[in-house]
């Protein structure tokens, strides 16, 4: 297969720059959290943030060239590959913290759950680019794509991770509205799921339980339940407007703040470079997700359109949760931060999705389509 030079005349580097300043900031604020801290085997978090970056870029630059068009022809391949990976875990998964969601891969930890995100996309735009309709969706007419995304769900929420589970009904409900639903078929059954709704929380785990509570009031437990959240926001709010700098901040090196490397890293970053570093990383964000909606509105097509819009929902939510997340706004749900969040999986997955935008934007160049 010969490579077009035209995928490089048409590189979208604006888009390859907002991911590796992001990424870059990401390595410096987990070298920050792990300044004195290091893994079982000696090696600081940072590096193997980089490392799993390295792997990352790679795998961007594959999804870059193969045509998008084919990746999306075998989407069901992929999701078939994707659901077994899940079930894998079940037997073959490493258990951290009471979940099992991590596979050892060659001395590596995969978690497949992450995968599924950008899996389900790929299917849910595949289904929905062939069968189009001139009209909105009825309910009824939605039930095979509900059926791809409850399986994973509830797979998901078995090994337990909730937050992963609900950002796959997220990924769904809002490709469903982007191709258009019928609002007289989803106001009942909108209306039912809320009446529905208190007797989900019978079905919760008893931490899952804990952490609503703990939302809604986290000074009732706070040294116990509450700890994350209230040390989160004392580290925001001790930035300040200018932060106290790197490597200065006090909840993050004196290590008062749990999973800062992980969940809370945002609450690093606040604290060392203040409100107005934050506000510089959320405006990145945000031209990163408008950027994604212009290649989505100028695909060539309508699956490229769908796979674009996916990927930035996927951006948005994660970015608009993990940020609510750490300042109290939202529950804590165990969304990472796009690109900064310490953990491989996610980076090298979302580095992927990436390619993909990159793919999709590229290719509207390309005139024999």
């Amino acid at each position: 297969m010969k490579f077009d030079r035209r995928l490089l005349l048409n590189f979208d580097w604006k888009l390859f720059g907002m991911v590796l300043i992001i990424c870059s900031i990401g390595v410096m604020n987990i070298y920050s959290t792990g300044f004195s801290l290091a893994d079982a085997r000696h090696t600081p978090l940072y590096m193997k943030q980089m490392q799993s970056m390295t792997i990352g870029i790679l795998a961007m630059f594959i999804a870059f060239s193969v045509d998008y068009r084919f990746i999306t022809r075998h989407a069901y391949i992929i999701y078939g590959i994707s659901i077994a990976l899940l079930i894998a875990v079940f037997f073959l998964g490493t258990a951290v913290k009471g979940s099992q969601r991590w596979i050892n891969l060659v001395g590596f930890s995969f978690q497949p759950s992450e995968l599924m995100k950008l899996t389900l996309i790929l299917a849910l735009s595949k289904y929905f680019d062939e069968h189009r309709l001139p009209q909105p969706y009825r309910l009824r007419e939605l039930a095979i794509p509900f059926l791809i995304v409850f399986l994973p769900f509830f797979i998901i929420l078995k090994q337990p991770d909730l937050g992963t589970a609900l950002m796959l009904l997220i990924l769904f409900v809002s490709l469903v509205f982007f191709v258009g639903v019928r609002l007289k078929s989803v106001l009942p059954a909108a209306a039912g799921i809320l009446t529905l709704l208190p007797a989900a929380w019978f079905f919760l785990k008893d931490y899952q339980k804990q952490r609503l509570l703990t939302f809604l009031n986290p000074d009732e437990d706070p040294l116990g339940t509450g700890y994350h959240i209230l040390q989160s926001m004392i580290a925001v709010g001790s930035g300040g407007f200018l932060g106290k700098g790197f490597l200065k901040g006090t909840q993050t090196q004196l290590k008062f703040l749990p999973e800062q490397q992980t969940d809370f890293i945002f609450s690093v970053f606040a604290e060392e470079w203040g409100f107005l570093g934050g506000l510089v990383l959320v405006l990145i964000f945000l031209a990163l997700i408008l950027w994604g909606v212009k290649i989505a509105r100028h695909a060539r097509d309508y699956a490229g359109m769908l796979i674009a819009f996916g990927i930035t929902m996927l951006l948005f939510w994660e970015v608009f949760i993990n940020i609510g997340m750490v300042l109290g706004l939202l529950p804590v749900v165990g969304i990472p931060l796009p690109f900064l969040s310490y953990g491989g999986s996610s980076l090298v997955v979302m580095m992927t999705a990436v390619g993909l935008l990159l793919n999709i934007s590229v290719r509207r160049y390309i005139l024999q389509f």
